[in-house]
C-alpha cells in the first residue's frame, strides 16, 4: 500500500503517519481483507479533498462566480 506524501498542502507528519498504519492495520484485521488499508487511505483522502475545496467555496461572493476568485484568461 502507498500513501501519497503530498496529500493535502504538505506531508503527513510521523505521528499521522504511525497512526494511519495503526488504523490500516486494524481495518485489514477486522475485515480479513488486505486491500482495507489502500481504501482507507484513499476514502481519508477523498475527505481531505472535499475539506479544502469547501473551505475554497466558502471564500466565493455567493452573489458572483469563480472570476473573482481565479484568475483565468
Amino acid at each position: 500500500m502507498q500513501l501519497c506524501d503530498q496529500e493535502t498542502l504538505g506531508s503527513w507528519g510521523p505521528e499521522a503517519r504511525a497512526l494511519f498504519k495503526e488504523l490500516s492495520k486494524r481495518v485489514i484485521e477486522s475485515t480479513c481483507d488486505p486491500t482495507a488499508g489502500s481504501s482507507l487511505g484513499q476514502r481519508i483522502s477523498l475527505a481531505i479533498q472535499k475539506g479544502n475545496a469547501v473551505s475554497i467555496l466558502g471564500t466565493v461572493p455567493r452573489c458572483g462566480g469563480f472570476e473573482d476568485v481565479l484568475d483565468v484568461i
